[in-house]
This record gives C-alpha cells, sequence and structure tokens, in this order.
C-alpha cells in the first residue's frame, strides 16, 4: 500500500453523505453500507447485523474491553446468529430436471410418445423418447454449467480468523466468527466478516473486487471493513459487525442468487411452441370430429379398433406438429458458433448469450483495466518556485521507500527518468502515511552529507506543511482543483533542508490511469454496430468523465446513488430513473446494488443489455445482464456468473464476438423459418389428406425420420455464409411468423399438390399403365417430396436475395445436404421403411419440387419487396419497445 494517499478528482464533486474511509480529504464513493439493504433476519430468527450503537450497548468488547468475548458467549451467538457462511437455497436436482420434461414442446413429444405407448408402436415410442431424453441432457448440461457463480463466490471468504476470545488472541474457523467478536485484521489477511475499526494506527484495504474502486482504501479507527477484502499493509482490530449473508459480501451472494432472466431464445422456442400447439389443437378437433363422424356416428358402431385407427391419426398429426429436434438443433449451432467464438478471444459459458449478444444495444462497460490500462501514469508535473518537471519528481520518488510496490509509489518511481539519481541519496529515516496527516517524509543525506526531507501526500496535507502565502495558496489550490475537474489525482511535494522547520512546495503531480491503446478505436466499432456503451466504475464521477471523453462516449456520468436512491426496489424502477439511465453516458460511484439496478433499468426500458466485470461486486450484475462479459483477469465469481468469458485484454473481442454472433443469429432465424414453415406443411397436409381422401399420408416414423434427415444435416447451417446486420437484432416473432406462415403456405401447397396429383394417379388408368402405382407408394413419393422439399425451402429462406444469387450456401451446408438426399433417393429407391419407388417417379418427384423451388422463392423476394418490413433490429436508445421474444 501507498505512503500517502493523492487528492483526486472527487474533490470537484460534491461530497456524498456517506462517504468511505479514504485517506485523503476529497469526497470518495459512497459506502457499502449506505447503498445495502436493511438489516435482514438470519434463519435462526435473530439479525445478524449489529450497528455500531446496539454494539456499544449490547457488548462490553469494544475498546474498552480486554477480553473479547467468552467461548460461552460465542458459542451461544452462533446458535442465535448462524455461521459466518453464504447460505443460499439451491434448488433440488430432480426439480431441475423435471422442468426439462415440462413445456409446451416437451408436451407435444409426451403426447405423442404416450399414444404409441398405448398402441404398442414400440419403433415410434423409442424415437420420440429418444428425442425428448436428449433435449433434456442437452439442457441439463448447459444449465450445471451456470450453478457454479455462487460456489465462487464462497472460495473468496476467509477460513480462518484470529478473535479475541477469553482474553486471549486465538485463531478460529472464519465460519465460527459471530456480531460481537473482536477481530484482528493484520496486513496479507482477508477480512472475515464485516467490522467496524476499533483500535490500531493503519490499515490499507483493497476491496477493489467489493467496490470497484481502483486503489486500496486507507482505514482508520471509526471506519468499516468488508467481509472479502484483503488487508495489504498496516493493522488494526474490529469488532464484527455482520456476518454471513448479512455482510455486504454476503447482500452480493443474494443478488447473484436472484439474478437472472430467461433468454429469448428460450422465450421464442416457448412462443413457436405455443404457436404449434395452438394449431395443432385446431387441425387435431378437426380431425377427429372428421374421423368420429366418418367411423363411428354414420356406422352407429362402437369398437376399440376404430377408436385405436382415430388414435393413429391424432399420433401422426402430433408428431408432424413436435419440431422435436428444434432445441437440439438450436443448441448444436449455438455450440458450434461457440467454438467459433472462442476462436475471437471469448469464451462461452451459456450458450444463450450468442443469441443475446446478437441483440444488445446497451454495453455498460467497466473502467479499470477494460477501457483503461490499470496502471497509474505520471502527467507532466506541475511546478511552483521555479522548481524543474523532474525535480519535483525526484523529491516524491526520494519520499517513497524503493520496495513499496503500491501503484501510486510505482508510477513516482517509474517517472524518474534517471535512476542514478535516486542512488546519490541514502535514506536515514522514514515516516510512512497515517490517515491524519496524509503525507510521507523521508530523511536523506545526498553525496556531500548534507541532511535533506522530502515530503508527499495529499495537496492539502503538504500546503499546510509548507505555510504557503496567499497568493501561492490561492494559485496551488486552482491548480489541484483544476486537476481534478479533468479527473486527475493530485499529488504534493516538498522539501526542506533545515530538519524541518521550514517547507519549500516543489509542486504537484498529476496521476491518471490511462486509456487503453486501442479502447478508442473500439467503442467507435461498438457505435458503428449500434450499440451505446455505458461507462460504470467504482470511481468519482470527474475521473471517470475525463476518461469518456477522451474515448468519446460523452461525458455526462452521473452519482449511482443519485439515480437510485436508498431503498429502491429493483423489480419496479421508477420511469424518472429508468429515463435517467438511458440518457446518462455512465455513472461512478457505483457499487453491487447500483450495477444490478442499472442492468435492471435498461431491462425494464426494453433494452437488451450486455455488462462487463472483473470482481465479486460485479457478479449479480453480470447474471442479471442479458449477456454478462468476465473481462480478462476476471475473479472467478464473475467468470461463473458471466455468460461471456473474455481471454483477451479490453474490449476490442466484444466487437468481434458481437458481429460473429449476428451470424449466428441469421443462421438460427433461417432455421426456424423454415423448421416453423415445414411444421406447418406436414400438419395441413396429414390433415386435408385424412378429411377431403380418408387417407393417411404419412406413417408416424416416417414423420420422425423426415426430421432426423431434415435437421441432422442443417446443423452445419452453423457453418453458413451470411451477411451480419448493422444494427443489434430482436426475435422479431410477428414477421417470423408471418413469413414462416407464407412459406408454409407455399410448402403445404407443394406437398398436398402431389397428394392430389398422385389420387388422380391412382384412378388413372393411363397413367397406371406407365407407372403402376398405389397409396403406399403415394406415402412413399409425399415422403420423398418433403425431404428434398424441406432442404430446397431452406435455401430459400436462408437470403432475402434470390437462391440465384450471392451468397450461396457455405460447401459444408451444401455437402450435407446433398448427402442426405442421396440417403433420401436410396431409402425410396431400396424400400427401407417405406414402400419401394422406381427411379422413373423418383426423377418426377424431384422436378415437382425443383419447379415448385422456383415459385417459393418468387414470392419470397414479392414478400420481401412489397410486403410489411420486418422489424428485427433493436429500437433506438430513447425510444424503446419491449422485445418481442
Amino acid at each position: 500500500m501507498s505512503d500517502q494517499r493523492p487528492n483526486n478528482a472527487a474533490q470537484a464533486q460534491p461530497v456524498d453523505p456517506a462517504p468511505s474511509a479514504k485517506s485523503n480529504a476529497a469526497a470518495a464513493p459512497p459506502s457499502p453500507t449506505s447503498a445495502a439493504t436493511p438489516p435482514s433476519t438470519s434463519s435462526k430468527g435473530q439479525t445478524s447485523t449489529l450497528g455500531p450503537e446496539a454494539i456499544a450497548a449490547q457488548l462490553s468488547t469494544l475498546k474498552s474491553s480486554a477480553k473479547g468475548l467468552s467461548s460461552s458467549d460465542a458459542a451461544q451467538r452462533l446458535s442465535q446468529y448462524g455461521p459466518n457462511a453464504i447460505e443460499a437455497k439451491e434448488e433440488p436436482l430432480w426439480h431441475k430436471l423435471f422442468g426439462y420434461f415440462w413445456g409446451p414442446i416437451p408436451w407435444m413429444i409426451e403426447a405423442a410418445a404416450l399414444i404409441s405407448l398405448l398402441r404398442a408402436d414400440w419403433a415410434d415410442f423409442a424415437v420420440v423418447m429418444g428425442l425428448l431424453l436428449y433435449n433434456a441432457a442437452v439442457g441439463f448440461w448447459q444449465d450445471a454449467k451456470a450453478a457454479s457463480a455462487l460456489a465462487a463466490l464462497k472460495k473468496d471468504l476467509a477460513l480462518k480468523a484470529r478473535a479475541l476470545r477469553d482474553g486471549a488472541w486465538v485463531s478460529v474457523d472464519a465460519a465460527t466468527v459471530v456480531p460481537g467478536d473482536i477481530i484482528d485484521v493484520p496486513g496479507g489477511a482477508i477480512v472475515p466478516a464485516d467490522l467496524l475499526l476499533i483500535s490500531g494506527d493503519y490499515l490499507s484495504v483493497d476491496q477493489a473486487a467489493l467496490t470497484g474502486e481502483s486503489l486500496p482504501v486507507s482505514k482508520k479507527v471509526g471506519d468499516s471493513a468488508y467481509s472479502g477484502s484483503i488487508a495489504k499493509q498496516g493493522d488494526m482490530q474490529g469488532v464484527v459487525t455482520a456476518t454471513g449473508n448479512n455482510t455486504f459480501f454476503g447482500r452480493t451472494a443474494k443478488l447473484v442468487a436472484s439474478a437472472g432472466s430467461q433468454s429469448h431464445s428460450q422465450k421464442a422456442v416457448v412462443q413457436i411452441g405455443d404457436f404449434l400447439i395452438l394449431l395443432a389443437a385446431i387441425l387435431a378437433a378437426v380431425l377427429v370430429g372428421v374421423q368420429v363422424y366418418r367411423e363411428i356416428i354414420v356406422p352407429d358402431q362402437w369398437n376399440w379398433a376404430t377408436a385405436g385407427s382415430i388414435l393413429q391419426f391424432v399420433l401422426v398429426l402430433l408428431v408432424a406438429s413436435v419440431p422435436v429436434a428444434l432445441p437440439a438443433v438450436m443448441s448444436v449451432t449455438l455450440a458450434l458458433g461457440a467454438l467459433a467464438l472462442s476462436k475471437q478471444k471469448a469464451i462461452v459459458s451459456r450458450l444463450s448469450a450468442i443469441d443475446e449478444l446478437a441483440g444488445v444495444d446497451v454495453l455498460c462497460s467497466d473502467k479499470t483495466g477494460t477501457l483503461t490500462q490499470n496502471k497509474l501514469t505520471l502527467a507532466a508535473p506541475i511546478v511552483f518556485n521555479n522548481a524543474q518537471a523532474q525535480e519535483v519528481i525526484l523529491a516524491a520518488a526520494l519520499a517513497t521507500q524503493s520496495s513499496s510496490e503500491d501503484a501510486i509509489d510505482q508510477a513516482v518511481l517509474k517517472g524518474v527518468t534517471d535512476a542514478s539519481h535516486l542512488s546519490q541519496y541514502k535514506q536515514t529515516h522514514f515516516t510512512p502515511f497515517d490517515p491524519v496527516n496524509k503525507r510521507t517524509i523521508a530523511t536523506v543525506t545526498d553525496s556531500t552529507g548534507k541532511a535533506w526531507q522530502f515530503a508527499k501526500g495529499a495537496p492539502q496535507a503538504i500546503a499546510a506543511l509548507c505555510k504557503l502565502d496567499a497568493n501561492t495558496e490561492t494559485a496551488y489550490d486552482s491548480k489541484v482543483h483544476e486537476l481534478a475537474s479533468h479527473g486527475y489525482r493530485a499529488l504534493g511535494a516538498a522539501s526542506s533542508d533545515d530538519g524541518g522547520n521550514s517547507w519549500k512546495l516543489l509542486g504537484i503531480l498529476p496521476l491518471l490511469d490511462p486509456p487503453r491503446t486501442d479502447a478508442k478505436e473500439t467503442i467507435a466499432n461498438t457505435k458503428e454496430l449500434g450499440l451505446q456503451v455505458k461507462m460504470v466504475t467504482g470511481d468519482d464521477v470527474a475521473i471517470g468523465a475525463e476518461i469518456a471523453t477522451q474515448l468519446g462516449m460523452g461525458a455526462n456520468l452521473l452519482v449511482a446513488s443519485d439515480v437510485f436512491p436508498k431503498g429502491t426496489d429493483a423489480a419496479h424502477i421508477p420511469q424518472t430513473s429508468i429515463t435517467a439511465v438511458e440518457k446518462a453516458d455512465g455513472f461512478g460511484r457505483v457499487f453491487p446494488e447500483h450495477k444490478y439496478e442499472i442492468v435492471k433499468a435498461l431491462q425494464q426500458g426494453g433494452h437488451i443489455v450486455a455488462m462487463t466485470g472483473d470482481g465479486v461486486n460485479d457478479s449479480p450484475a453480470l447474471k442479471q445482464a442479458d449477456c454478462g462479459i468476465a473481462v480478462s483477469g476476471a475473479t472467478d465469481a464473475a467468470r461463473n456468473a458471466a455468460a461471456l468469458i473474455l481471454t483477451a485484454p479490453g474490449l476490442s473481442t466484444i466487437v468481434n464476438a458481437i458481429t460473429e454472433s449476428r451470424q449466428i443469429f441469421e443462421r438460427i432465424n433461417s432455421y426456424v423459418y423454415y423448421r416453423i414453415a415445414m411444421t406447418i406443411a406436414i400438419m395441413v397436409v396429414v390433415v386435408l389428406s385424412s378429411v377431403i381422401f380418408n387417407i393417411q399420408p404419412l406413417t408416424a416414423i416416417m414423420i420422425v425420420v423426415l426430421a432426423l434427415l431434415d435437421d441432422i444435416p442443417i446443423m452445419t447451417i452453423a457453418y453458413d455464409r451470411v451477411s451480419p446486420a448493422k444494427k443489434p437484432v430482436r426475435w422479431e416473432m410477428h414477421h417470423i411468423l408471418v413469413f414462416s406462415i407464407l412459406m408454409g403456405v407455399m410448402a403445404t401447397a407443394q406437398s398436398f399438390g402431389l397428394v392430389l396429383i398422385g389420387m388422380e394417379w391412382i384412378s388413372n388408368p393411363t397413367l397406371q399403365a406407365w407407372i403402376p402405382l398405389d397409396a403406399s407408394h403415394l406415402q412413399t413419393a409425399l415422403f420423398l417430396q418433403l425431404a428434398a422439399g424441406g432442404h430446397m425451402l431452406l435455401f430459400v429462406v436462408r437470403t432475402r436475395r434470390s437462391i440465384f444469387r450471392p451468397l450461396y450456401p457455405s460447401w459444408q451446408l451444401f455437402l450435407a445436404v446433398v448427402a442426405t438426399q442421396i440417403v433420401a433417393v436410396l431409402l425410396c429407391a431400396a424400400g427401407v421403411l417405406v414402400t419401394p419407388l422406381p427411379w422413373t417417379l423418383i426423377g418426377l418427384v424431384w422436378a415437382y419440387v425443383l419447379v415448385w423451388t422456383v415459385l417459393t422463392d418468387a414470392v419470397k423476394l414479392a414478400y420481401y419487396r412489397y410486403g410489411p418490413p420486418a422489424r428485427t433490429e433493436a429500437p433506438g436508445l430513447h425510444a424503446p419497445i419491449a422485445a418481442s421474444a
């Protein structure tokens, strides 16, 4: 930790009513307790959060106590308050597993399986159940990977603590620490619980992972230290004020447990399933009504065989209505997309992130280490009293211990252009930084043996040391405030050659964490993709505004606590807050509750939100965001809560990931068009054929084989050539259903047209003399037509252009389709699972399909030219609409 704490940009900002214990005089981010939720009740029925006044009233373990808690008292409190551990109710494994068999598409598959079972159609039953189990296995595996965020949070808690028990300092398990315990926190230790510091001279705490502050914070008596933060230097004692889930750290874990939302692709699949269920129910009612009238009412007789035949028709319709491979194909396509993203240095931990990233229209980015280099750098010194710039830097360096690893000290030492100048001085005495004096003083001797003293520290502390005259003080304060307004941290430097009786002001050292070299270009590229980037930082707004201005993000940063006052309900954020969040360029003084609320506010405004982060404090927001992004070097908690993990520093990887995800979205969209259209066609053809001609045009096993033939090769759509959208895209179900129904009508006309031709063929002696045809041959011909027409339809819907113009299908997709069609032709020619067809008839079916493909393509072009515009792009930031899926 540094032996000084420079003044920062916060001086130019209003002082927060609950500032943290920063060692400088500037206003700092609000204490986490100021934004925390009220003390909650433990599982034992008692509060496990004690305020300082309650502690003083109830306990004799504050400063005046030399014994701490007794062992018996500690045991009683442990029973009363519960263990100092994060407790979370996890959904039982059986309940999670049951969820994969509950929903529109699983219901349809299960109904088809039940009818197959009742009719003892074991082949149909086995195939349908196999697909059901496969879909459940894929979903269960993906969700299991996302359940480790809380476990990662727990890993960061201290395992041991040094507590004052029965008058002696003893090492105890951190889980047994209770409110009222006196805890010793030496440098290097993890703070085991929320503490009120009551004794000790100095403690430097790194709480960046909790609060987002870019530098360690100096603590003094009366300040709070938070569970999970790391003591860097010093040694202080504190009384425990909160344990377990009621600590600041624990509340973060609670937010992680409660965060999360259903992905838009999941909602789209549910809506597709709902639509197909409704259509299937209507068609089933028509089919059953006609069959009951035809088979039972007219003959006026009932028997189980007749009921079984009607059930057989319903089975075929149900199997036809179920897009059995839809979840599996989407999962595999997303998985292949995830592999492509991994080559772009983006690891996908939740497949839905790909879909969400394509639709993101607001990116909330952490500042430190993501937009900046996380490395303090000296700017040109501001000199006083005719000092030279290097003289100011050298003086500050001489007032620093060379072994210090503090970021500020390192920046000062690196600012010395010639290290040999330091070797000309020998440090004989060093006065370390303390929170009261806010400066360091070093006594050194030069090469002639003369003694000098050098000081550095907060500007106001150096000014007081030098006893400035009125004019110099005015100029000095003006420079400090000017630096603060531009986001710089200011460090004063002074020297004395008379033993410290009088001090000479040398100047001010401006310090700034500079932007990454690629950050400005990345922000510009991100804006070109239609996203607004908002900075979210734990530092003060002035620091963030300076960086944001340099990067072209806009300087309208708000204090998070002003937008979300204490007590804000994240489930019902006021419209005023939502509007403020939408218009802001970023936020300063941000804490976990704020990040979470920022994401919720944007989502309530109809936006799809990506949030970057790297610390424990980011975990709730990362999980709640539509696409949480853990940046390079993130903690385990952040990585496990995120859906996307970047392995390269900075945001440039996100630009590549967005482009890739939009290409994947286009591929999946093409598949959905095709799948809905073909499902409609098969269902309607089955009903029309049954109602009009009283024939079963397809068997259940044919429909299942069709699903496999159509969908397995289409998994190669992940390699298809597509043009990514220039703006964020959405699941626009209105357009999807309208266009899919139009294509379904064309596919229905094609298939039922073949049925009509086939029925005429069967009754025409001339055609029968040429090629004999019966109902079973017609079933095979329809099977072949659907297999071929389905893939031709995919080629039609995959592009808004004519299928005869680029972009042509990728070779992987094209060869997969060709191979599948060869298999389908061979099945029909050899009579495997179907009645064999002569080669002449196979050729006629293919010619018929090709003619209809050209007609369907013409209808598609007319729709895109004259039909309603497709609103698949995300809304503008200030005119949000709710995502339709």
